[in-house]
């Protein structure tokens, strides 16, 4: 079975995010999809097992992807789930500079381990979560950002937080 990981801090999910699942699990056997809990970030707008709903919630159509939360080194995580591939989506020559360095500690840490970069559709390179919630919190309308299912909870989650997250 080819079994891949697509870690991150899906903080929220967006739009770009749900391309890149879709298209890997149109590669792999199976997707886990990791939200990957970041000691040097703060807290952030979901707590990490609300996030993991989110996501189930948005590829619950997806039948051989499966939505997962974890801390600590993401090499470890793939070992212990007999993974040998990591996926990630680069938008901007910047992405590839940080994203190649921890490829190559990823592998160090796991040697069976390799990463695939998937480049963002164009639509969605100027897309982060860092922006949905910036626009949230103004009152923009999300709907070219985040999948339509979870909009309502993103505007609830911002108005409740306040400036908190940022």
């Amino acid at each position: 079975m080819r079994r891949a990981i697509y870690p991150g801090s899906f903080d929220p999910v967006t739009l770009g995010h749900l391309d890149i699942i879709k298209r890997a699990a149109a590669i792999f056997d199976e997707l886990i999809v990791c939200v990957s809990v970041n000691s040097a970030k703060n807290m952030g707008l979901f707590p990490p097992e609300e996030r993991v709903e989110l996501i189930r919630q948005v590829t619950d159509d997806l039948p051989n992807v499966k939505v997962d939360c974890a801390q600590g080194l993401v090499a470890d995580y793939a070992k212990s789930h007999r993974a040998r591939v990591l996926v990630k989506g680069l938008r901007a020559v910047s992405d590839y500079e940080s994203e190649i360095q921890m490829a190559m500690v990823n592998a160090k840490l796991y040697p069976r381990l390799d990463t695939v970069f998937l480049y963002t559709r164009p639509k969605y390179a100027y897309l982060s979560s860092t922006v949905v919630k910036e626009l949230a919190r103004y009152g923009a309308d999300l709907s070219d950002f985040v999948p339509r299912q979870i909009i309502g909870r993103v505007r609830e989650k911002v108005a409740e937080s306040g400036r908190e997250y940022l």
